[in-house]
Parts: C-alpha cells; sequence; structure tokens
C-alpha cells in the first residue's frame, strides 16, 4: 500500500513544510516563487463523493470572497486561490505567532493586560467584518494568532460568509467549536454578529481565569451548560480582574441577544478603557474594586466541589432567586453562593453605562437612576416656592371659613 505523498508545489507555491492539519485541510508554509515571499497556504482536498466535494469547493470560494474582502490589521490577509487537480488552495499571509490555544494551554490566566489587549485586538478585527457583512461563526483560540511584537490576528475565516447566502446556512449552523459556541449556535439557531460576540467572551473569561466557563464532561453536557448555565464572574476566581472588566465579560456572555453587547466596536472600546485604567502611568496594577458598589460575598472557587456548585446556576435563578433573602437556617449552600450580582448581564448594562458615562440606546432606566436625574433646586427657597406655600395655605383657609358658615 503506497503511502500518500505531500504535495512538492501548487500553482505558483512552493511547500516548505506543514503548519497544521484540520477537519477540512491542511495548512502549510510555502515560497511564492513569483513574489519570492512566505506564505501559508490552505488547502481542501474535495476527492469526496461528487455532491459533498461541490459543497466543500464551493464553501471554499465562499470563504475567500468573504476573507478577502476584508483589509484589516487584526485580520489574515488573503492574496490568492486557486485550484490544482483534487486540491483548492488558499494563498495567506505567513504569521510568524503562536496560537492564543498555546498560551492558555496551560491552565494558567493571563496577564490581565496581555489578555485585555488580545481581546480588543480581537473585537476590532471583527467590528471591522462585521460592518463589511461577514461573521466569522468560530471565533476560539485556535484561529487567533500572538505574534510577539505585532498585532493580534484573526485567522481562518472557515465558516465566515456574507449574509443571506441561503442554501448553506444549515450547513454552516453545524460547524464550529462546540467549547466557544453562542447558545443560538448550540440550539440551531441562524448565528449573527454577536454570536462572534460571545464566543470572544468565553476566550476572554478562559485567559482572565484560566478555565472556560462551560467545561461539560462531554459535548451533550458542555451545549447545555451553554445554554442554561450561568458561571461566576471573573472576580470570584482571580483577585486582580477589576469589577468593570467583571460587567463586559457578563454583557459579552449573555445569553439573551438583546442583553448581549451589539456591536464589536462597543466591546472593544470598553476594553481599551479598562485597559486604560489598568495600565495608566502612575496608577496601581491594578485598579481597586469600586466600594460604593460592592459585589455579592463570594468564595475563591478553586475547589471542583464549589465550583461545580456556581456552574449549576441556572439563568432563572441568577436573575430572580439570587435577589431573594436567603432562609435563615439553610441546611444546603444555596447554588447561587459564590456568584456575584453584577454578572447579570442586564445589571452588567446599567453599570457600565453608569462607568463610562454613556447611556445605552434604548436601556431601561431604572426607578433609583429616574430620581436621580431629576433637576435639583439650590438649598435656599426661591421667592417663588414662598408664594407657592403662603398662596396653598390661604386657600386652604378659606375652604375650611367656607364650610363651617354652611355648617351654622
Amino acid at each position: 500500500m503506497s503511502v500518500p505523498t505531500e504535495p512538492a508545489q501548487l500553482g505558483r507555491y512552493v511547500i516548505q513544510s506543514e503548519l497544521g492539519r484540520g477537519a477540512m485541510g491542511v495548512v502549510y508554509k510555502a515560497t511564492d516563487s513569483v513574489l519570492e515571499r512566505p506564505v501559508a497556504v490552505k488547502t481542501v482536498n474535495i476527492t469526496l463523493e461528487r455532491d459533498y466535494a461541490d459543497k466543500y469547493e464551493k464553501r471554499f470560494y465562499q470563504e475567500a470572497k468573504a476573507a478577502g474582502s476584508l483589509n484589516h490589521p487584526n485580520i489574515v490577509t488573503i492574496h490568492d486561490v486557486g485550484k490544482s487537480g483534487d486540491v483548492v488552495f488558499m494563498a495567506m499571509e505567513y504569521i510568524e505567532g503562536v496560537e492564543l490555544r498555546t498560551l492558555i494551554g496551560e491552565g494558567r490566566p493571563l496577564r490581565l493586560a496581555q489578555a485585555l489587549s488580545i481581546a480588543a485586538q480581537v473585537a476590532e478585527g471583527l467590528a471591522f467584518a462585521h460592518q463589511r457583512g461577514v461573521v466569522h461563526r468560530d471565533i476560539k483560540p485556535a484561529n487567533i494568532m500572538v505574534v510577539a511584537n505585532g498585532p493580534v490576528k484573526i485567522t481562518d475565516f472557515g465558516i465566515a460568509r456574507m449574509r443571506g447566502t441561503g442554501d448553506l446556512t444549515q450547513t454552516g449552523m453545524l460547524l464550529g467549536s462546540p467549547k466557544y459556541m453562542s447558545p443560538e449556535q448550540v440550539i440551531g439557531k441562524r448565528a449573527d454578529h454577536r454570536s462572534d460576540i460571545f464566543s470572544l467572551g468565553v476566550i476572554l473569561y478562559e485567559m482572565l481565569c484560566g478555565s472556560a466557563p462551560f467545561n461539560g464532561e462531554n459535548v451533550t453536557a458542555l451545549m447545555y451548560q451553554i445554554v442554561n448555565f450561568v458561571p461566576p464572574a471573573p472576580g470570584t476566581l482571580n483577585d486582580q480582574v477589576p469589577e468593570f472588566l467583571d460587567l463586559i465579560v457578563a454583557k459579552m456572555l449573555a445569553k439573551p441577544l438583546e442583553e448581549r453587547y451589539q456591536d464589536a466596536a462597543d466591546v472593544a472600546r470598553d476594553l481599551r478603557e479598562c485597559e486604560r485604567q489598568v495600565v495608566a502611568p502612575g496608577t496601581a496594577t491594578q485598579p481597586p474594586r469600586t466600594p460604593s458598589a460592592p459585589l455579592a460575598p463570594a468564595p475563591k472557587l478553586v475547589d471542583s466541589v464549589a465550583k461545580t456548585i456556581v456552574l449549576g446556576q441556572t439563568v432563572n435563578r441568577t436573575r430572580e432567586a439570587d435577589l431573594a433573602p436567603a432562609p435563615e437556617a439553610p441546611a444546603v449552600p444555596a447554588p447561587a453562593h459564590g456568584l456575584a450580582v453584577s454578572f447579570d448581564s442586564a445589571e452588567a448594562t446599567q453599570r457600565l453605562a453608569s462607568l463610562t458615562g454613556a447611556t445605552a440606546p434604548g436601556a431601561p432606566q431604572t426607578a433609583t437612576q429616574a430620581i436621580k436625574s431629576i433637576p435639583r433646586a439650590s438649598g435656599r427657597w426661591r421667592r417663588r416656592d414662598w408664594l407657592v406655600v403662603i398662596g396653598a395655605g390661604a386657600v386652604g383657609l378659606l375652604a375650611g371659613a367656607a364650610i363651617l358658615r354652611r355648617r351654622r
């Protein structure tokens, strides 16, 4: 039995080495024989049944069209696309860096400033793509390249599509990495740009805590958690995380689409603001949590038992029962113990608006906010105020005198 040999050349690209393999093909390091520059060549082997081959080839060219229209510092640039025999390929810029999954694979949190910088750059790249109608739908650490002295790059818009492609929608719905899927992807709904924001929220959480917010024993359990469970706030697992960042992550991981960030540009703006607070010269390396708005008492969730209890918290429990007073002598600790109240996504939206000095369009105003927004008069009564009081008193006296005369 003969062993298949690696291609020596694809079009004008001379293969140098293999960089990695995925479900749909192989990525090689190659040299552009015309421009004499290194490139990464992604291939898709379409030696399948004709129907499947046609679909894969169509999807591949669709990826090239979508990704090739994106020219942004935080998105890998597509140079060329072609076909050689039964292999279609795409040539893109070669990145001298490491995948983000390598950095977080050791199970330790990244430095706070590094995590913020990476997440903000990815958000900026996604905002650019979303503005042009391109949704990635498979944002995960393996698709984020970190360069030592350069920008973070989003790679492999492998299942990105121009919106409204119709025929391939259901096929694309099944793709993606379960660990980083959004709730709407898990339950089979069409994923839009807000799904990318949720996936980035999962990655940011993992960078901050050293572990992902959803960790099922199998794919079914994992997907159930994504849809039904609310994780503990990152600040309860890593005391270096400021409350401001807890609020950002909460809003990114909101399960209802209307409570999630609606624009990746807003995510990037808030992350950059948090980054500025963290690394601002002349300040502490970590801004303290706001004393006027403390988080709910929370233990350090370091053991698996405590973490399992918190991960068992449902959305309804978090939004309703967590606000109710606890029983006087509970036999078993409440499942919500350890979950910061501010990690509620609706609460996060209100708090972020107050911290950033901006009010989200259409965001509901609480009673407290409405009362505080009423203009206050100065501490001294004005002449008009005295006239109103005296006039009201005179009317009252006249009314009383008239009642007494009638009784006589």
